[in-house]
Order: structure tokens, then sequence, then C-alpha cells
């Protein structure tokens, strides 16, 4: 989950197209922090590992896990609806496409022994809020891609298997989406540029650097396409630091119970 947390630190002082569209910027600054991609990420994570694989008791604790996490960092950002649903006694799905089921299922990507099992576990974890079609849709095809990332498969592999089994157009390149790429919150207009962004990249830094030129929300699409990175090349130790510090101790100790038992 490093790559994740650490694409939306460094994305975060870049969102709503603040940045220049360009790979030359310091990875970090004073502005460089935490959102509810991360705090989301470590809620996930801290479900998954507790549910084992019954599909409603692993609901019911990542509906506990998000809300929990939801009241201990209330300023994190939310969107409107999620902020809603954070606060309901009794919190049902709400029909999103939104972008937030892709940024934090990346712990999916990691916990399962098999791709079939991961794409159930990560339509679980959407499906607590983002129940529209493509909302899962992102959210299995993050996990999937972080799984045969992990598991050794090439990028020609893992492109094949997004397109055929997801539809993604992958189809452009980095440079053909930039120009007229802009702040956009779905997953279908998130996920196919962060695959994209990773596919391009040729180390874990290049990718987020990749990401984060493209604009948008970049802090959400460079914590997606940052996840998947962490499984194709490992983070360096440096930047895990960094991590590391950027984070509260809470959410250090998930990050570090997760270490210990992903697969």
């Amino acid at each position: 989950m490093y790559g994740a947390i650490l694409g939306d630190i460094i994305g975060s002082p870049f969102e709503f197209d603040q940045g220049g569209k360009t790979k030359e910027f310091p990875l970090f600054s004073k502005r460089s922090g935490f959102t509810d991609d991360s705090v989301m990420t470590l809620a996930v994570a801290d479900a998954l590992m507790a549910a084992g694989k019954d599909p409603e008791r692993t609901k019911t604790l990542l509906v506990y896990s998000m809300q929990r996490w939801g009241k201990k960092e209330p300023d994190a950002g939310y969107g409107g609806m999620f902020y809603r649903w954070l606060r309901m006694e009794n919190p049902q799905p709400y029909g999103s496409y939104g972008n937030g089921s892709a940024m934090r299922v990346s712990s999916a990507g990691w916990l399962y022994d098999t791709l079939e099992e991961t794409r159930e576990m990560a339509r679980l974890t959407a499906e607590v809020t983002h129940n529209h079609p493509e909302g899962i849709k992102g959210a299995e095809c993050t996990a999937a891609v972080i799984f045969l990332a992990r598991n050794g498969k090439s990028k020609e592999e893992i492109r094949e298997y997004v397109v055929s089994e997801f539809g993604y157009d992958l189809s452009r390149t980095c440079d053909e989406i930039r120009p007229g790429y802009h702040h956009v919150e779905t997953c279908q207009e998130t996920v196919p540029e962060a695959v994209t962004a990773f596919l391009e990249g040729n180390s874990f830094e290049d990718v987020i650097r990749t990401a984060v030129s493209l604009g948008g929300d970049c802090d959400t699409l460079t914590c997606i396409a940052g996840s998947m990175a962490e499984a194709f090349y490992g983070v360096p130790e440096e930047l895990k630091e960094e991590c590391r510090e950027r984070i509260t101790p809470e959410m250090r100790e998930i990050l570090e119970r997760f270490d210990k038992v992903r697969k």
C-alpha cells in the first residue's frame, strides 16, 4: 500500500489541475500530505485483514472500518455523498461510479491467492458504497492489475487482460491524454488513465511522475497508478520512510501490520 499512499501524498498539491502537466517537479513539499485516499485505503486494509473470506462479514467490517477512520480523520477531503455516508447510522450504497472505489482497493490486490478471489473481494470493497457497475469495475480492475503485477506478469500481459476483461480503452498514450485531460472523479475517466501511466512508466518514481503530469484528479489518479507500480517495481526504501513520516502513528500501525500479512 506504500504505492497508493505515496501517490496520494505526492499528487495532493496538484489536485484540481494545479500542476503544470509536467514530470519535472519536487516529489515532496510542505503541501504534500495525505488525503481521504490514504485514509480509506488504510481503512479497507484494516477491514480486509480482519474479515476472513465471508462476504457478509467482510461488508460489515468494511462499513465499520471506513466510518471509524472517517471519524478519526474528518477533514481529509471526502466527497459530499461519501461524507454523508460516513455519518449515517445505517449506511447504504448509493450507486456511485466515482473513482473512490478504485483508489481505496489496493490491499485486495495483495491479500488473496487467486485472481478470482482478488476480484471478488475488490467487488465487495466497492459495493458498500460504489455499487454502480462502473464503480465496481474500477475497483476490480485496479486490484487485478496489482495481483497480476506482483505475480510476475508482463506489462503487455496486463494490458491485454485489462482490455479483454474490463473493456477500457488503453490505445492512447499519456502524451495524447495529457493536453485535454481535466479534473474528473469517475472511475471510467480515471482508471484507464492510471493504468496507462503505470504501463508507460519505467520505474516506480517514473510512474508517479507520469501520473501527476496528466493533471486532473491528481491525488487519486496517482494513488491508483502508484498502487500498481508498487506491485511491479517495488518502492525504494527512502520513499517508504518519507511515507511513514507523513502519516499519523495509527495509520502507520495499519501499514506496518499489512506488510507482515500480505502475500
